[in-house]
């Protein structure tokens, strides 16, 4: 799982998760709805083709509004949402979900809302609103599936093992966004919404091979997630920790393993696997090998940068390159002293090579340091 920013400000962070992940999750605030950064990103998956899932947020703020967000996913995103879930209450009474494939009820203590939920029986006063919704349910993934409409307009049963199927199907080939709520805050929901991830969203094995393009003679490549073919990874992302260069790599193809030499065919030059590392948010595990479908980490990478290829020499492979948004902002910067020139300029050095949309540049007729970057947030953020 990789957590990126909302705001339009950090949008290469989105642009190069979406490039390399096989899914996505729309989390939208349920009192603001779909916001413009919203919109931004939507696009963004659109272009990667990405299968997503909506979460509404937030759903024991004040103000909170279920329908209409879902309404505004239809209207603003042009997506096509269907509800799997319904809340129980809002603001301060948002106390479940009802599980609309199961006809389920799931409630949380307010006192304990990490502890394992068990479904349980709908109350009587939802019923009826869950077989309003569950009948909704059905007849949009009836459009999606011949087998479910010929059940659906004989009125014969569906086996909620079958609706699932339907719905994941509909999910990766993007007719459908199913959308799910909660308050993540208070971790109502969550349990829920991971469960989803696993039964909706693909794996690697779901989604089609990935393309890539032969240095020498241009031709077209495929590659799909067979762990004994020919190594095949895209580097999305550099970070600097404890001054050692950590790059980032998803494997599409193949095995890397920790020690061996691999190919960067744009620098047409090896580079050597120190660690790979697994990585779960700010702990890192080092493993002896990485395969086919893997999000790693990578120490030991000295030249190879954000959106190059790693191979082997004797299977060499462009994958598409990222590309981002030109800076929109500027602003002169100075070190406060004169011998603070030299660590100003290695830190520039380290941010620009973990950003790409962050340029340094130098006024030729004042000799001030320009920094540029996507928005006043992003500079801030940069300076602070």
């Amino acid at each position: 799982i990789i957590d990126t920013p909302g705001h339009v400000d950090f949008t290469v962070e989105v642009e190069r998760a979406l490039r390399v992940l096989d899914g996505a999750i729309g989390v939208f605030c349920a009192v603001g709805g779909v916001q413009p950064q919203s919109e931004t990103v939507w696009r963004q998956a659109d272009r990667y083709h990405v299968p997503r899932m909506a979460f509404v947020n937030k759903m024991d703020r004040i103000g909170a509004d279920f329908f209409g967000t879902v309404d505004a996913i239809r209207t603003k995103l042009g997506a096509n949402p269907v509800m799997i879930q319904l809340p129980i209450g809002s603001e301060d009474h948002f106390s479940g979900v009802i599980d609309l494939l199961a006809m389920k009820q799931i409630m949380w203590k307010e006192d304990s809302p990490d502890e394992d939920v068990t479904p349980e029986d709908i109350s009587p006063e939802y019923m009826e609103q869950a077989s309003e919704y569950r009948e909704i349910l059905l007849e949009a993934i009836s459009e999606t599936d011949d087998a479910i409409m010929e059940k659906y307009l004989s009125e014969e049963s569906i086996e909620t093992a079958e609706l699932t199927a339907a719905i994941r199907r509909a999910t990766i080939q993007r007719q459908i966004v199913p959308v799910l709520c909660g308050s993540a805050l208070k971790n109502k929901g969550i349990q829920p919404l991971l469960d989803a991830v696993e039964r909706f969203l693909p794996s690697p094995l779901d989604i089609p091979p990935v393309q890539g393009i032969h240095p020498d003679t241009g031709e077209t490549l495929s590659f799909p997630p067979d762990p004994n073919g020919p190594l095949t990874a895209l580097l999305f992302k550099v970070s600097m920790i404890e001054g050692r260069k950590l790059s980032f790599a998803r494997i599409y193809s193949g095995c890397m393993n920790a020690g061996e030499d691999v190919y960067n065919p744009f620098l047409k030059q090896k580079e050597k696997l120190s660690r790979i590392l697994l990585m779960h948010a700010n702990k890192r595990e080092r493993i002896p090998q990485a395969a086919a479908g893997d999000i790693v980490g990578i120490v030991g990478l000295k030249d190879s940068t954000t959106g190059e290829t790693l191979c082997f020499q004797d299977h060499p492979v462009f994958l598409e390159k990222m590309e981002y948004e030109e800076p929109v902002i500027s602003i002169a910067i100075e070190p406060k002293t004169h011998d603070d020139q030299t660590k100003l300029d290695d830190v520039l050095t380290k941010f620009t090579l973990e950003d790409p949309t962050l340029k340094v540049s130098r006024d030729e007729e004042t000799g001030q340091i320009i920094l540029s970057g996507m928005g006043e947030l992003h500079l801030e953020v940069i300076i602070s």
